[in-house]
């Protein structure tokens, strides 16, 4: 049994792994005061040890850097084990063609490799998170970039911050395409929006890559958005970074 925990910008994902079968997940806010972030984990993994004597591993994959210490420390003294750090301790086995390697995501680079090993390459992996991120894995199993966009609450909050009259919203899938009022209106873009956009980008992405790419999506907001990909043909994992992290656990 491996605990691994996915440090993102909204939120801080801890998942219980064995053999790719993902058995709980727990989300805490990544924005939380510090003292307040540190209780939660503690709180979390205590419950989690509890529950899990038997965990052999921890594994970490963050993009927020001043919130890994703070994780990997707290979890090291509930547990003893020390965790192991993805980007520091392990790098990701694949061939990175950024012009900056560095530039890349962890995250990203764990969920592209999970799905080239699970179900192929070429691939294309969109990731329905804070930002909505397309990742793309050729033919040669080489990871040759992406497309960054502005996520689905992202985009909701800036239109309540930036504009006078536009309400703030609970995001939920629209009702209607054609909006009867502001909120649905709002919806409407939003989920109609990125999905036609998804589906563009798929279709041309596919036209510059060798094959016939699979396409494999993920992320927070994924169970509302599928429906919103028409004509793509598409596989759902929701655990795609979780059973990446465990794939490269054990590639050690």
């Amino acid at each position: 049994m491996l605990l691994a925990i996915d440090i993102g910008n909204t939120t801080i994902a801890l998942g219980l792994i064995v053999r790719k079968k993902v058995l709980r997940v727990f989300h805490i806010e990544t924005v939380l005061p510090q003292n307040v972030l540190r209780k939660k984990i503690r709180t979390t993994c205590l419950a989690l040890a509890r529950q899990s004597p038997k965990l052999k591993g921890i594994v970490i994959c963050s993009v927020v850097p001043q919130r890994l210490a703070l994780v990997q420390s707290t979890v090291e003294k509930i547990f003893g084990i020390k965790p192991v750090v993805i980007g520091k301790d392990v790098l990701v086995p694949v061939k990175n063609r950024y012009r900056n390697p560095k530039q890349v995501g962890q995250d990203r680079l764990v969920g592209a490799y999970a799905a080239m090993v699970l179900y192929g390459a070429p691939s294309i992996i969109i990731d329905f998170g804070t930002a909505i991120t397309f990742d793309v894995i050729s033919s040669k199993k080489e990871y040759l970039g992406g497309i960054i966009v502005p996520g689905i609450r992202l985009s909701a909050e800036s239109l309540f911050a930036k504009t006078a009259l536009l309400p703030k919203i609970h995001i939920k899938g629209p009702k209607n395409l054609i909006g009867r009022d502001t909120q649905g209106s709002i919806l409407s873009g939003l989920f109609y929006g990125y999905g036609a956009m998804s589906s563009g980008l798929v279709e041309q992405i596919s036209r510059e890559v060798r094959g016939n790419p699979k396409v494999i999506v993920t992320g927070g907001y994924i169970k509302v958005m599928q429906k919103f990909l028409k004509g793509t043909r598409h596989i759902v994992d929701e655990d795609l970074v979780f059973k990446g992290m465990e794939l490269i656990f054990h590639k050690r």
